[in-house]
């Protein structure tokens, strides 16, 4: 199994689209996230992980299910990268591979140390954008492949089946 654990906050002050989207509402940068983790689970079958850290939020911890992806809020006092090294000791089995996407120096080490690699966000950019382009080229495709078979009327016929349809010969 591949999981892959996902530092929020880390991500979303990386990725373009998601630092513009913080300026305005960062609770819409993080549903963005979420959602691009939730294309990327269906994509490759690795169970997502997002961790945000107490900075943003205060609290206690908080877990949810978000479009299939799990999202940790961490508890207050608790950053993301202790979380995120919890994670990886607690999800750690034989056939188990964990990836966690971080462009934090310190934090990649900590986990190399717990046994999990590192992904950074440029590298998880490029993967998702790459993937993003491979499941638009397929939906035309299959978009493409469909419409010989759509039987296209002339405006005069659709307008006398429609007459037909409302019993108005």
């Amino acid at each position: 199994m591949d999981i892959l654990i996902v530092d929020g906050y880390n991500i979303i002050g990386s990725w373009p689209e998601l630092q513009k989207a913080k300026e305005r509402d960062l609770e819409e940068a993080r549903d963005i996230l979420i959602n691009k983790m939730a294309e990327y689970q269906a994509h490759t079958g690795y169970r997502v992980i997002i961790v945000f850290d107490a900075y943003y939020v205060q609290g206690i911890e908080k877990k949810m299910k978000q479009s299939r992806v799990e999202v940790i809020f961490t508890k207050k006092n608790q950053t993301a990268d202790e979380r995120i090294e919890q994670l990886a000791i607690s999800l750690r089995k034989v056939n188990t591979h964990i990836h966690v996407a971080t462009s934090d120096y310190t934090e990649q080490w900590a986990i190399f140390g717990q046994g999990a690699l590192r992904k950074s966000a440029r590298e998880l950019l490029i993967e998702m954008e790459v993937m993003e382009k491979s499941i638009t080229k397929h939906v035309k495709k299959t978009n493409e492949e469909k419409l010989p078979n759509r039987q296209v009327f002339s405006d005069k016929v659709t307008e006398m089946f429609e007459k037909m349809r409302r019993g108005k010969q």
